[in-house]
């Protein structure tokens, strides 16, 4: 029988299936801390105030990036060229969702409905975030390799999320709630899709590694389509809720150091 547990464990035990299952991890992390560095550099006027809980944010984003790689490093392997349709963040960035790198790249300040927009897309990504690692959290917490590494990555998610939706509640309440609605739904929407392509993506590679049969693939490929369904019918709509988290100012204070990873 096919259980979350017995499939990361499996992908975990193999050098070949962890060391893709890292490297994109810490592509992701990375490309994340990039461009919230980016963000907190143009922040307009008007919303300076962000200015260093974005940092924070981009901290965190990086430090998550160097603890995939400590951990590739701890088993001796280095990572590997992330394949184009596992790229979660490129392919959400192709879909709209996002800040264009564009954008980002230039020396022009963003518009406060560019910070509208941000935040309203990091909170549809930091919910699947937040999720995929409660996941990892529940099975492999006390892991004696990734125990630790899992454990703190998925605070500070939970601290991502937090801050996204009290930001957020902030921002609606100065008169922005039309357009965070109306980019939470397009996002959420748009970020289901992502997220089913990019898993089938990942378990074809991870079957051929692991060598699964054509039955196996078959029966996590209706998996991964069936949690796409629920999405469409209405499960994206967990995406789009706001309300005010009980960690307030989650991204108040500085990021916390990872020495042991880092």
């Amino acid at each position: 029988m096919l259980s979350a547990r017995g499939l990361f464990q499996e992908i975990f035990d193999n050098d070949a299936s962890f060391r893709l299952f890292c490297s994109i991890a810490a592509s992701g992390e990375a490309q994340g801390g990039w461009e919230n560095g980016r963000i907190a550099a143009l922040v307009p006027e008007s919303q300076r105030g962000l200015s260093h809980k974005i940092v924070r944010h981009g901290a965190d984003e990086d430090k998550h990036g160097r603890i995939f790689n400590a951990l590739l490093r701890k088993r001796g392997l280095d990572p590997v060229d992330v394949p184009g349709d596992t790229d979660y963040t490129m392919l959400l960035e192709a879909r709209g969702i996002g800040l264009a790198h564009e954008k980002l790249r230039a020396d022009q300040r963003l518009s406060e409905r560019d910070i509208v927009a941000y935040l309203a897309h990091s909170r549809v990504t930091e919910q699947r975030a937040s999720e995929q690692m409660q996941l990892l959290r529940k099975h492999f917490a006390d892991h004696p390799d990734i125990g630790k590494a899992v454990r703190m990555i998925s605070s500070d998610e939970d601290n991502h999320l937090a801050y996204c939706h009290e930001e957020l509640l902030r921002l609606a309440a100065a008169g922005h709630g039309r357009t965070i609605q109306r980019i939470l739904r397009e996002s959420a929407l748009a970020e289901i899709k992502v997220y089913r392509d990019v898993s089938l993506a990942v378990m074809d590679r991870m079957g051929r590694i692991l060598g699964w049969s054509r039955a196996r693939s078959a029966v996590l490929a209706a998996g991964i389509h069936a949690v796409y369904a629920y999405e469409r019918l209405g499960g994206w709509h967990r995406m789009v809720s706001l309300r005010m988290p009980e960690r307030r100012d989650a991204l108040g204070g500085p990021a916390s150091a990872a020495p042991e990873f880092a």
